[in-house]
């Protein structure tokens, strides 16, 4: 037994630490003392063997998303929350509040991306992130994105509850506008924040369906500051790693019963509208020999497009006639015009835009041999994909390992704000598995503890990129 004086000396010891933990010479005191007397003087610190402590509060994580789903313009269990809309201004209410009552200091940038931090032991560093959406297109469900901005704040309190003290800050971003539903432009909180001048620009003149500007809507949703775009941006380096949780959004991780998956890259989409221009006519009197179908061409044009992806030799490579439109539209007569929108995707760039200019080639060919007019050829966008960066794919690979959790490493067919993030720092992302792969529509379901497994990783993840 350590005598009541030797106690006394630990303890004292233990305070003084407390003062002096950045001098040297008493740290090589302490380590004597450690083994002379057998205790730990230093307070604890969190290591990878406390992980078992990662406790997830699933019935109120859970009662959190039903709740948020309650902002919604369409009745349960479908979602629909747009951008700035009034379900929306409450739900962004609704996601400060819990950043508040987990004790994170809360801003918001002229965009309404929302940001709670944690402030680390050197707020100096550049901190961790994470984070992901919770607008919401018309009749989807209510985890898309939401797992990943709910379950965050989830993670930072597993953490707390853990005796977890970061280095590191650690932040939870709330990104605007993950979907294009209400302006056209898809994660735009998170394109911003990577400087995009030229989306800076674009949406000083960008309206809604009813014409509204993008500022006026700004300003209904209480950004005031909204046509001065510029402070959004961030500087490369400000985060010294993002992560972001999501839903696959596909059947494999349920298929396999597999717990996790570690994202090693994003594919990221072109798009491209095509216009065909024909003469018409009606649909008995004119002959064929004398046609020029305008809906021919868009429909051999789409044939075009799986053909050319197919021999791209990559299951990566996907390409979808998501929107063929005829003029007039009448079954009688032969259709004059004929609108596509095509989307093509890949985790390669140069295999990609070799797809995207075989297409092209293809238009051109078409429209000749029907003697048809291509009217427009359009890349609306083209974004470069993302590969996640190695440390962060090995700390969620530890995390897992640990946790005891299951892993597969895949690509994210879909693109996400980390898609985004990635110009700003290294990036990474896990997911959990949804039924059936179900997203984008009411039956969107993950389970709490599918959920609850996620949430785990990430607040372990997070810990390990904040103490680098």
């Amino acid at each position: 037994m350590i005598p009541r004086i030797g106690i006394l000396l630990i303890l004292s010891l233990y305070l003084f630490a407390g003062i002096s933990s950045q001098s040297n010479e008493y740290d090589a005191t302490i380590r004597t003392m450690e083994e002379f007397s057998g205790y730990q003087i230093h307070e604890p610190t969190f290591h990878d063997s406390s992980s078992s402590s990662l406790s997830v509060d699933t019935e109120t994580l859970q009662r959190q998303i039903d709740e948020l789903s309650t902002f919604s313009d369409v009745p349960a269990p479908a979602v629909t929350r747009i951008l700035y809309s009034e379900k929306d201004v409450q739900a962004r209410g609704f996601v400060k509040n819990l950043m508040n009552i987990s004790g994170l200091s809360v801003r918001e940038d002229a965009v309404g991306n929302i940001f709670g931090r944690w402030v680390g032991s050197e707020p100096e560093l550049a901190p961790v992130s994470t984070g992901s959406h919770i607008d919401a297109i018309p009749y989807s469900g209510k985890y898309d994105g939401v797992v990943g901005v709910l379950g965050a704040i989830e993670a930072i309190n597993v953490l707390k509850r853990s005796g977890f003290k970061p280095k590191r800050s650690l932040e939870v971003i709330m990104f605007t506008s993950e979907e294009p539903t209400r302006f056209g432009i898809s994660c735009l909180g998170s394109r911003l924040l990577a400087g995009s001048k030229e989306l800076a620009q674009l949406l000083k003149r960008t309206v809604d369906g009813q014409n509204i500007s993008f500022s006026d809507a700004a300003k209904f949703a209480g950004y005031s500051n909204s046509e001065d775009l510029s402070s959004v941006f961030l500087e490369k380096g400000s985060y010294s790693a993002f992560i972001e949780l999501h839903i696959e959004q596909g059947p494999i991780l349920e298929e396999e019963a597999i717990s996790i998956g570690v994202v090693t890259a994003i594919a990221a989409p072109a798009s491209i509208k095509v216009d065909f221009e024909g003469n018409g006519g009606h649909a008995g009197a004119v002959l064929m020999p004398k046609r020029n179908d305008a809906g021919l061409a868009a429909a051999e044009l789409a044939l075009a497009v799986e053909k050319h992806v197919l021999e791209s030799g990559s299951v990566d490579t996907v390409g979808t006639v998501g929107i063929l439109e005829l003029h007039p539209g009448a079954i009688n007569s032969i259709p004059s015009k004929a609108h596509l929108e095509i989307d093509t995707r890949d985790i390669d760039e140069q295999r990609r835009n070799l797809v995207i200019e075989k297409i092209h080639q293809s238009a051109l060919s078409i429209s000749k041999a029907r003697n048809v007019e291509l009217s427009e050829f359009k890349i609306v966008n083209q974004d470069p994909p993302a590969l996640s960066e190695e440390l962060i794919t090995k700390a969620t690979e530890s995390a897992c390992q640990e946790l005891n959790m299951p892993y597969k490493k895949m690509i994210s067919r879909a693109y996400h704000d980390s898609l985004f993030m990635a110009r700003i720092s290294p990036m990474g992302m896990i997911f959990i598995p949804c039924y059936k792969g179900y997203s984008h529509k009411p039956e969107e379901f993950a389970a709490q503890q599918d959920i609850a497994n996620g949430v785990r990783v990430l607040a372990l993840t997070l810990a390990k990129l904040s103490i680098s």
